[in-house]
């Protein structure tokens, strides 16, 4: 059946539901109503073979803010809840995945104590619908909303699509990592006996 998570969360800004399998094939269906966002999302779920489903109604008339940040809490949320006890997971990914000029960094800890780091620093105010600035947020509320610790770090760079592409996508190869199953760790990789 895979480890599993639906979150629904509903503001007067968002009103957001999310499916996530991180033991899935990379299927997904995603509407935000910002399209590069959308493609972000796929991103992640085909490069990191997790089944996805994102359904965002936000307040675009404002501006994409809201929608970008409140979808980042809310798959923090699953994956957290996918995760569950953390029971023989990696706990550790890293990835460094290179798009055309771009060389992307991506490192992570599902130890439980959330943290973000980043260098990534974008050009463009904006790409496509998306404000470049709301990349950043996205990851800080996944990784809060995760407990995970989450750097980047940007070893080479220019064109704001291949940056933004390649942090999605590294994360996605980091993240099926750490949530890839060890058979010689038999409870959690952990010194203190959790992972909370």
């Amino acid at each position: 059946m895979g480890r599993q998570a639906e979150v629904v969360r509903n503001t007067k800004e968002t009103q957001i539901r999310i499916r996530l399998n991180l033991d899935g094939t990379g299927a997904y269906k995603i509407s935000t109503g910002v399209g590069f966002f959308d493609h972000m999302l796929e991103g992640f779920a085909r490069h990191g073979l997790f089944d996805l489903e994102v359904d965002v109604k936000g307040d675009l008339k404002v501006d994409c803010h809201h929608t970008v940040e409140d979808t980042g809490i809310a798959l923090g949320q699953a994956i957290r809840e996918a995760l569950g006890e953390k029971k023989g997971i990696r706990r550790y990914g890293s990835s460094i995945l290179p798009m055309d000029e771009t060389l992307m960094l991506c490192a992570l800890d599902l130890g439980g104590r959330p943290y973000f780091g980043s260098d990534v620093a974008f050009q463009t105010e904006r790409i496509g619908d998306l404000d470049t600035e709301m990349v950043r947020e996205f990851f800080y509320a996944v990784s809060y909303s995760a407990a995970m610790n989450l750097h980047f770090k940007m070893l080479s760079g220019g064109n704001s699509h291949h940056m933004a592409e390649a942090m999605f996508k590294a994360f996605a190869k980091a993240l099926d990592e750490a949530v890839g199953l060890d058979p010689r760790i038999t409870d959690v990789l952990s010194t203190k006996g959790t992972l909370a």
